[in-house]
């Protein structure tokens, strides 16, 4: 799995690089030639898109390190950092747009738009859905958060380029049109912002398990051994590339310690065989 997601996340980063560079010179052209912050804040978001695939790459590469003596549990936890770091970007980005949109909506400038512009803003819209669906694609079946995170971007990306599609046809009756259309493509990048650090933030600090994930413990449990060991205390920790699961089960207090030994390596045996994760259990004297 864990080599899966590294592939998935460098092909995507390296697609991502070299579209999201192309489409940032041309974009950031159609911005000068029309006069349009919106245009201008939407090429450098989508500059912002190549160095967050950037980091998406570096966080897959150090992801897949295997364990050593400092990171016993590996180094997974490096794609959640890169979804935290892309999320603070997107932050960053967002606030220059407001900055920018307030200075023209002070200044009453209003902008020029032509039908490099239209034409422009179009390619942008299907490129970048296409490249957000492709990351979408490859977070699903990678379960890598950091392509996510990376998809959102590329989403938020087509998304306001949509918005300035749209407000390209009312610039010429209301000059404020391009600082409103500025601060609204700011407004969706801090809420893609919320949605990854939160996402990003639970798995760092430890997510409750799934009920579906706890009916299963349980399950495999129960068909381990022939005693009743009510399963509980179930934790889940996640680093990144691979799960961990503690347990409590409960056994007779006389019962031999060698024979409890092998029910508890017996229900762990089984919970890696079926669901691919490695589980602690101690055990407690009925």
């Amino acid at each position: 799995m864990a080599t899966k997601k590294r592939n998935y996340a460098l092909r995507e980063g390296w697609i991502s690089i070299v579209g999201n560079t192309l489409l940032f010179a041309l974009k950031y052209w159609a911005g000068i030639v029309s006069g349009s912050v919106a245009i201008i804040a939407d090429a450098w978001h989508t500059f912002s898109d190549s160095l967050t695939s950037l980091i998406v790459i570096i966080g897959a590469k150090v992801s897949n390190k295997p364990a050593d003596k400092d990171h016993p549990f590996g180094h997974g936890r490096a794609e959640l950092i890169a979804s935290l770091i892309i999320g603070l970007l997107l932050a960053v980005v967002g606030f220059e747009f407001v900055l920018e949109s307030i200075k023209k909506l002070q200044s009453h400038e209003s902008a020029h738009y032509g039908k490099i512009a239209i034409v422009v803003t179009i390619v942008s819209i299907v490129v970048k859905e296409l490249m957000a669906q492709y990351a979408f694609w490859g977070s699903r079946r990678s379960k890598a958060k950091s392509l996510k995170a990376d998809a959102w971007h590329h989403r938020s990306d087509a998304i306001s380029s949509a918005i300035i599609l749209i407000g390209i046809f009312f610039a010429k009756d209301y000059w404020w049109v391009d600082g409103v259309l500025g601060i609204f493509v700011a407004a969706l990048l801090f809420y893609a912002t919320y949605e990854i650090l939160q996402d990003a933030i639970s798995s760092l600090l430890g997510e409750k398990p799934d009920d579906a994930l706890i009916e299963n413990i349980k399950r495999i449990a129960a068909f381990s051994t022939d005693i009743e060991v009510n399963p509980h205390h179930i934790l889940a920790h996640n680093y990144g590339n691979h799960t961990e699961i503690t347990m409590h089960i409960k056994l007779p207090s006389e019962m031999n310690l060698e024979i409890a030994h092998g029910i508890a390596t017996e229900i762990e045996v089984n919970i890696k065989k079926e669901l691919n994760i490695c589980a602690t259990i101690h055990m407690e004297p009925l």
